[in-house]
């Protein structure tokens, strides 16, 4: 799986688990939202995700994200 599938992958269960538990748990959960949605906005236009770092040092690939 390459990094961008599990960057994107990732990002989509952290929103989805955030949604549940705000509506099931606390309403505080749906900062975490905000927190994906941010980090998401703020990859897209610098170019730097946290996460691609991590995933690398793992020996993950990139690769193409949509065939």
């Amino acid at each position: 799986m390459s990094i961008e599938r599990i960057v994107m992958l990732v990002a989509g269960f952290m929103v989805l688990l955030s949604a549940i538990l705000s509506v099931y748990h606390t309403p505080e959960w749906i900062y975490l939202t905000g927190f994906v949605g941010a980090n998401l906005m703020f990859s897209a236009m610098t170019g730097f995700c946290p996460m691609v770092k991590i995933l690398e040092k793992f020996g993950f690939q990139h690769g193409r994200t949509f065939k």
